[in-house]
């Protein structure tokens, strides 16, 4: 039990940390994206104010004006200075936006200030390369309580050239996000694509925390779990330090109470099992002095206890159990006499084959002494047909194709006591496959067939035929049983093929339940490599049975 509840009480803390831990670093991953996307938005509103006094047609004119070398007059600036007043009241965070011409000369504000002497050249550099997009500067080295950021203006008019600048200066405070979800430990840190911070509640050094490949860091000792986001629209880099610590708060009450109620379920564990031990061993104790008994040869009965009901079930059943037990052996032992007396009794009854083949050769005898030459010839080939079905045990199922032609000429011998000489066997078996093993008894079944049903439905001669030929398949040969007796109507052939395919004789008479055997004995002995037999019939005109074998095939 303390081994179960060690397991549990581990697998629910390990569990319920983890759930406790991604929920909370999802919260976290979602703050970060909301405050990224807030941040992009922020940063968009700029890009599109400043995109409208960029493509503003007075703006546009002017600056036209500036390149082709006319210089803008102190009316003009003065409009001009109008339309970009009202275009920026609608940005909250842009404090100003000055117009320079390509030139660099000021022509808003209306002071004559170079713009170099306001930023460094790479920026106007960059912001020719950038073709009008925002570039982002950063603080802005006159007053640090501002950004900066520059504007390339493409002229439309003139295939896009350029023709002067925006400088736009922002004020830091329209970056600040509202972080009073934060805790005093939590830091939030915005940095734009040169590292340089914008927004950042972190007061020292701050490039050593980025580029890290960890999910956390360590400040101060304290390990603080690493949530970074890069913006694909600024390119600036938002990262949130939030104190495993704080995650995990909760982890320590769900430890206590997973060792409280461990305790406690060991206490309660304890005292149920002495209760119920109390009261299941001592009936089974008892009952197991009454079954050691029983193993030393006293098969008695144990009596009946008060006790749960399980334990009454097995006293019962064990009771029960002797009296089946009891009655058992009695009927053994009866079982047993009688099985001995029916087994003296059956092998006084065996008769062994032996006696018939010395009865036979017996009958031969008194025949050549009566000089009934012929009869004696019939009991010879009769004794070697029953010597070739019921013995040769040496040969056991298998036997060549020569053993099998002189097994069907004795047959033939037998079955000419009833036909006499209109009954004829035509025998085709080249000399190289006589040596050839098949199934005992394999084509003789047919052969029957073809007397019994041929030459016993026909009136004069019966020739039966047995050819064995090479086959087209190389590993093979062909067997066909053939005769010229009254043969079948096709709706009788139809029916044996059907037959032939589902393997049934249940509704089958005559002459089919041969051939259906001798058709199961091919599929049984050579796994279904073959076809099995095909039949040809045709009403007064004979039957032809044919199948294949393989060459030296079959279980040797």
């Amino acid at each position: 039990m303390m081994i179960v509840l060690g397991i549990v009480g581990v697998s629910t803390f390990n569990r319920v940390s983890m759930l406790i831990k991604n929920n909370a670093e999802r919260q976290i991953q979602q703050v970060a994206t909301e405050a990224n996307g807030r941040i992009e938005t922020l940063y968009e509103h700029i890009d599109t104010v400043t995109r409208q006094i960029a493509t503003n047609a007075e703006v546009q004119q002017l600056l036209q004006q500036e390149l082709n070398g006319t210089p803008a007059t102190f009316k003009q600036r003065q409009a001009l200075n109008n339309v970009v007043s009202t275009i920026q009241a609608n940005a909250n965070g842009i404090t100003s936006v000055e117009i320079y011409a390509k030139n660099t000369r000021r022509i808003l504000p209306l002071d004559d200030t170079n713009l170099i002497n306001l930023i460094e050249e790479k920026w106007i550099n960059r912001a020719d390369v950038q073709k009008g997009s925002l570039v982002w500067i950063g603080t802005d080295p006159m007053n640090s309580n501002y950004f900066l950021a520059i504007r390339r203006v493409s002229l439309m008019n003139q295939s896009f050239t350029n023709g002067g600048y925006l400088l736009i200066r922002i004020s830091k405070n329209y970056f600040q996000l509202n972080t009073t979800a934060f805790s005093e430990q939590e830091y939030m840190i915005v940095v734009d694509a040169y590292s340089n911070p914008i927004i950042s509640n972190y007061q020292k050094d701050i490039s050593s925390l980025f580029g890290n490949d960890d999910n956390t860091v360590k400040i101060n000792n304290t390990d603080y779990i690493y949530n970074e986001r890069i913006s694909d629209i600024t390119g600036w880099t938002l990262v949130i330090l939030t104190p495993v610590d704080a995650l995990m708060e909760g982890i320590s009450t769900l430890r206590t109470v997973i060792v409280i109620s461990g305790i406690i379920g060991i206490f309660i564990f304890v005292i149920c099992s002495i209760f119920l031990s109390t009261i299941i061993t001592r009936p089974i104790i008892k009952l197991t002095e009454t079954m050691r008994k029983a193993g030393e040869g006293s098969l008695t009965l144990n009596p009946a206890t008060t006790s749960t009901n399980e334990i009454n079930e097995l006293n019962s059943t064990y009771n029960m159990l002797v009296k089946e037990t009891n009655h058992l052996i009695q009927m053994v032992y009866e079982k047993e006499l009688t099985r001995s007396r029916t087994e003296l009794k059956a092998l006084q009854a065996q008769i062994n084959p032996h006696f018939l083949f010395n009865t036979l050769d017996a009958l031969y005898w008194s025949l050549i002494d009566k000089e009934e030459d012929e009869l004696a010839e019939y009991v010879v080939a009769m004794s070697e047909l029953f010597r070739y079905t019921i013995t040769n045990k040496h040969i056991g199922e298998w036997v060549t194709i020569k053993e099998e032609m002189e097994h069907i000429k004795r047959y033939m011998q037998i079955m000419q006591m009833r036909f006499g000489d209109r009954l004829h066997l035509h025998i085709s078996v080249p000399q190289v496959w006589e040596n050839n093993r098949i199934p005992k008894l394999l084509i003789q079944p047919l052969v029957e067939n073809a007397i019994l049903h041929g030459a016993g439905n026909k009136t004069g001669d019966c020739i039966v035929s047995i050819v064995i030929e090479a086959s087209m398949h190389p590993s093979r040969l062909i067997v066909k049983v053939e005769d010229d007796g009254a043969g079948m109507d096709q709706e009788r052939v139809a029916k044996l093929r059907n037959y032939l395919e589902e393997d049934g004789v249940s509704s089958l008479k005559g002459n089919g339940i041969a051939i259906i055997n001798v058709n199961k004995r091919l599929h049984l002995y050579y796994e279904d490599n073959l076809a099995g037999l095909a039949i040809n019939s045709e009403l007064g005109m004979g039957t032809s049975i044919t199948f294949e074998i393989p060459i030296q095939g079959g279980i040797q």
